[in-house]
């Protein structure tokens, strides 16, 4: 039982983009997959009525061949199986222009089962007419509508036209990407996946102005009786969509109860879906590739469990999420003190120290291509810069030979990464606990970690700001400015600390604004 945990969580390189993969496909492509998915079934639905007649229908062939030439819609082709099929046969000549043409097609769409070879001479100068102007293609997403592509860089036909088959497949990724969001975003054990029912979404609460929780009703499977226990877990938005359109690819005739996810995403279909997106359909809808790496409901849960402990709080944060989600992401982190809880301590204050390392460098970087820190502690991160700069020159000019500028530069901010605790909107360099605003006003000078609830980065010495922290502030900015214009004459408090707090937010990005328009005007000269 003992021993880290073994399952490791994703790269960077593997998860950023699969789960932009995940969300693209459901948040942009599920309402055109589902609309042909559902023109398919409607379709099929048909067909099954229909019976065959042994007598030819010529005017109903007719009027439909004009009707598709007056409209330019192109005939139907044959899949390559089938076409390649008719030809062994005999049943088609290889240089026969309607070689390709499903004479099927047009037979159900006049209401006839089945197409019989006699009809085709008397048909044939029609049809050849006809396929001449308005072509083949496959029969589903003809008319695709155009969606932004997920790089950004315009817009794209959301496919191409597509055979049942291929329709079919891509109806399987679409539920395989709701499968991988539901357990990247959720952190659902493989076992509680296959819980999930049609149904299990609950009303969604207001707890605040546009600010909605977001409940799944399912069963918390591990160390429970024979069948688990009924349980919730509080999801994201993107979780509630996700299982929306699950729930919609079963059709709407799906029972309450029907499981969503059964068989739950294995690695079949995990790697047909990284097929797909790194294959030429998902390089056209701009998606970026995914690198090779075993992706699991494991991985996946453990990715969120160091995700969410990175932040600030970040470990009890991890603990009491997972705990609300019934998940405990690796076995013991929140179950008792010491044991698997104790390694997880220790694992995410090495990554953290890494991340925190990694942070100051870039910062660094930015300093030496002239984009500046703002904020109450700008000035001293700037002289820290400064002298390494300065201790580089004087290694440099020592041994040239033996310096390794990325080495020595981490080397020396090494020590102050270790001050480094990260703000909502800001970094906070915890450097003399005597000067830290929050203690000051907590009245608790000698605590060994900032407090994060009371920063006030304005007016804290410790505390930068970069141009990372511009939306958060901007937010801020735009939120009060929407409460101040719901508040009535009476409310002059409230009214007035919004009113600071709107002075604030402007006064910290005018800094930011102003660092970043200095390192403009330098790039440009």
């Amino acid at each position: 039982m003992g021993g880290s945990n073994k399952v490791q969580p994703l790269s960077s390189e593997v998860q950023q983009p699969l789960l932009a993969a995940v969300l693209y496909m459901i948040q942009t492509l599920a309402p055109h997959i589902l609309s042909e998915a559902e023109a398919k079934r409607k379709r099929q639905a048909a067909d099954r009525s229909l019976t065959s007649h042994k007598h030819p229908r010529h005017e109903a062939f007719l009027h439909n061949l004009e009707r598709r030439v007056e409209s330019g819609e192109p005939l139907e082709l044959m899949t390559p199986a089938a076409a390649k099929d008719a030809r062994a046969r005999g049943l088609r000549e290889e240089n026969d222009p309607l070689a390709a043409v499903s004479l099927s097609a047009l037979a159900r769409e006049c209401g006839t089962r089945q197409f019989y070879g006699a009809w085709l001479p008397a048909l044939r100068p029609d049809l050849e007419r006809a396929f001449a102007l308005v072509g083949a293609c496959a029969p589903y997403g003809r008319h695709a509508a155009e969606v932004e592509g997920a790089d950004g860089q315009g817009h794209v036909a959301w496919t191409e036209p597509l055979f049942s088959t291929e329709l079919k497949f891509l109806v399987g990724y679409l539920a395989t990407a709701c499968g991988l969001a539901v357990a990247a975003l959720a952190g659902m054990r493989h076992c509680e996946l296959g819980e999930l029912v049609v149904g299990c979404r609950q009303p969604s609460q207001e707890i605040a102005p546009g600010l909605f929780r977001y409940r799944l009703a399912g069963k918390f499977i591990k160390g429970q009786p024979l069948g688990g226990v009924r349980d919730e877990w509080v999801v994201t938005r993107e979780v509630c969509e996700a299982i929306d359109v699950a729930e919609k690819l079963l059709g709407p005739d799906a029972a309450p109860g029907t499981s969503l996810f059964h068989p739950v995403f294995c690695d079949t279909t995990y790697q047909n879906f990284r097929a797909w997106v790194n294959g030429p359909t998902g390089q056209r809808l701009g998606l970026a590739p995914i690198l090779e790496g075993a992706v699991t409901p494991r991985a996946l849960r453990r990715t969120l469990a160091v995700e969410i402990a990175y932040r600030p709080g970040g470990l009890l944060a991890a603990k009491l999420q997972l705990k609300h989600l019934s998940v405990a992401t690796t076995e013991g982190y929140a179950a008792r003190p010491g044991g698997a809880q104790a390694k997880f301590l220790a694992e995410i204050n090495e990554l953290e120290e890494e991340r925190n390392i990694g942070i100051l460098t870039d910062i660094y970087r930015d300093y030496q291509r002239g984009i500046m820190p703002s904020g109450p502690g700008a000035r001293d991160l700037i002289s820290l810069f400064s002298s390494v700069d300065g201790r580089l020159h004087e290694l440099i000019e020592l041994a040239p030979q033996l310096v390794d500028s990325d080495q020595e530069v981490v080397a020396m901010l090494t020590a102050r990464a270790h001050t480094l605790h990260l703000g909502t909107a800001n970094y906070c360099w915890f450097i003399d606990p005597a000067k830290a605003l929050c203690l000051r006003l907590a009245g608790t000078p000698d605590a060994d970690r900032p407090l994060a609830g009371m920063c006030d980065s304005a007016r804290c010495p410790q505390a930068t700001h970069h141009p990372c922290h511009r939306p958060v502030w901007e937010e801020s900015r735009r939120t009060a400015k929407v409460f101040i214009g719901s508040l009535s004459r009476r409310q002059k408090t409230e009214r007035a600390r919004l009113e600071t707090s709107v002075a604030r937010a402007e006064r910290v990005l005018a800094e930011i604004d102003q660092v970043a328009a200095g390192a403009a005007g330098k790039d440009e000269i």
